[in-house]
């Protein structure tokens, strides 16, 4: 009989859940389930960078994204399942006690946002990623991010534990340990209850933790001490070993087992982090990028060892041995912002219908109406504008860059604005900034001696815009693959899955069984992206001008 995983992918809003037959890739059935208290802004503060997820929300959308994937299925069907893969947005890290328990599912922590996961996009961090950076560059004898391109990030664990430890107390005191949320969620469906049991990713390990073999797993206590001495001790609770995600990190409990309508004792791999487990979903190989491109960017590649030799790739997110597919050395790179970019500015737009719908004198369905319309309107006419009557040259760092070089502090900007310059013509200049964001990180790959042969694209953007692929393909001045699959982090997690569950003896042999196809090649126009290498070259000295301004602001 045919074998059937679970692949479950925890995104910024939404959890989906997906049914794989592992003999020929079928999705057999899928689920979405909604974050009810992000949905309601609650725990964020957008002004301060401040983005929180409470663990009920992963719960609540776990149980009804499978339930109801399962549900679509004949129980002949749910009965062969053998494995459920998971991946998650991160870095995104929360407190434990010494059950692994997230502190905010405690009653003394249950509406305190510094308890909850800080979500990938978090951003409080920014002074306490420097003083990580400084240490590593200027104190230490060993620098501890030079397998993560040379700069830590405030998106990252270490940076985001020491904030919380500053700002509070009474968690810096409740905290046993840290587990990121791809850690948490195979342990909590196993049932286990100690930190010290649950596998930790290596994915999530090495190219946000700093973990490496060189220096025999995560940085010294010293190097934390010598930071802040609140982090004095910060490891003694963490972890020594990391596990790619083709490992066992158990099996599902009979709680979980009732919750989900599920047989007892099914594997469980190894967590990783969403895009990661998308390239492998999207068809990831030597010499192939693939982009997942949504809310921001990740930008994920793998190369043998022979290849990477002794280089170390500066301004990426990391170059971690197995973090995509074991055997391989995993490349990460990306932009803090994408399609978040394109929301702020439908937001702007609206802000007058908004106050007006406050007053009374809009209705609140009509408002709705247009923000529906906005994106779509504005792709429409921006796409009739030609290259050469744009004028407008913008910088898609709104969120701070993540790559090349991660620098939070860096902001924004619209510049060659005119009385002339309309609606329209920002949108198409901040289309092409978020292209032209992508082209750094290709460029960087390339300057440090990592070829690229193909593009494969994943995520909502892609399959919803065009106009945005399009002027990607021109402004790359190379193809664009397409996806067919609209949830390739979810297949990607059922391919681990169908590997844990040792359906398939390896990654790549669960590639080429399970592998989706592509719906569409965006070729770039030669004539646009001739074009667009002179813009591309405004945009680099713009932002190369303006950098220590933007970073004061």
């Amino acid at each position: 009989m045919d074998k059937y995983v679970i692949g479950v992918d925890f995104g910024t809003d939404s959890v989906r859940a997906l049914l794989v037959n592992t003999r020929t890739g079928a999705e057999a059935a899928s689920a979405v389930a909604y974050y009810k208290r992000w949905a309601q802004g609650l725990y964020c503060d957008a002004s301060r960078n401040q983005f929180r997820q409470h663990p009920l929300d992963y719960i609540e959308g776990l149980t009804e994204s499978v339930t109801e994937a399962l549900a679509q299925v004949p129980a002949e069907v749910r009965a062969q399942i053998v494995g459920i893969g998971i991946d998650t947005t991160g870095s995104t890290p929360c407190a434990v006690d010494r059950a692994g328990t997230p502190l905010a599912l405690l009653p003394e922590f249950s509406d305190n946002p510094n308890a909850m996961f800080v979500l990938w996009k978090d951003h409080t961090a920014v002074k306490e990623a420097a003083e990580i950076n400084d240490q590593a560059w200027n104190h230490s004898p060993i620098d501890y991010t030079k397998y993560m391109g040379g700069i830590y990030s405030s998106e990252w664990f270490w940076a985001k534990i020491l904030h919380v430890y500053r700002q509070d107390p009474q968690v810096r005191e409740a905290a046993y340990s840290w587990v990121e949320h791809c850690d948490w969620m195979p342990a909590l469906l196993s049932g286990i209850k100690s930190a010290e049991q649950i596998k930790r990713s290596r994915c999530a390990a090495g190219h946000k933790a700093m973990w490496h073999e060189e220096w025999n797993g995560l940085p010294s206590d010293e190097f934390f001490a010598a930071i802040d001495p609140l982090l004095a001790g910060i490891t003694r609770n963490m972890y020594r070993h990391t596990y790619p995600s083709d490992q066992l990190a158990g099996t599902l409990c009979g709680e979980w087992a009732q919750k989900l309508g599920l047989n007892p004792g099914i594997a469980i791999a190894v967590g990783a982090f969403d895009a990661h487990m998308g390239a492998v979903g999207g068809g990831v190989t030597d010499r192939v990028l693939v982009k997942i491109m949504g809310t921001s960017t990740c930008d994920i590649m793998v190369a043998p060892y022979d290849v990477m030799g002794g280089k170390l790739i500066r301004g990426i997110c990391g170059q971690v041995d197995g973090s995509v597919i074991p055997g391989m050395v995993g490349l990460e790179a990306g932009q803090s912002a994408f399609g978040d970019v394109f929301a702020w500015f439908r937001q702007v737009l609206m802000w007058p219908l908004q106050e007006l719908a406050e007053t009374g004198l809009v209705k609140p369905e009509f408002v709705e109406q247009i923000k529906d319309q906005i994106l779509p309107q504005l792709t429409r006419a921006a796409e009739a504008i030609s290259i050469d009557d744009t004028q407008v040259v913008a910088l898609d760092w709104l969120n701070g860059r993540r790559t090349p070089d991660a620098d939070q502090t860096l902001k924004g900007v619209l510049a060659g604005l005119s009385l002339g310059t309309d609606a329209p013509r920002v949108f198409r200049a901040l289309v092409e900034a978020t292209a032209f964001g992508s082209k750094a990180v290709i460029d960087r790959f390339v300057e440090e001696g990592v070829e690229i042969d193909e593009v494969i694209a994943l995520g909502g953007i892609p399959k919803k815009n065009p106009f945005v692929m399009q002027v990607t393909a021109d402004v790359f001045n190379m193809p664009i693959k397409v996806a067919e699959s609209d949830q390739a982090c979810a297949l990607g997690a059922a391919m681990f899955a169908a590997v844990a569950a040792q359906v398939y003896p390896d990654v790549k042999t669960a590639q080429a069984h399970m592998g989706t196809e592509f719906s569409e090649t965006y070729a770039p126009r030669p004539e646009q992206a001739a074009k667009y290498r002179e813009v591309y070259q405004k945009y680099l000295h713009i932002g190369g001008l303006l950098e220590d301004i933007l970073r004061k602001l």
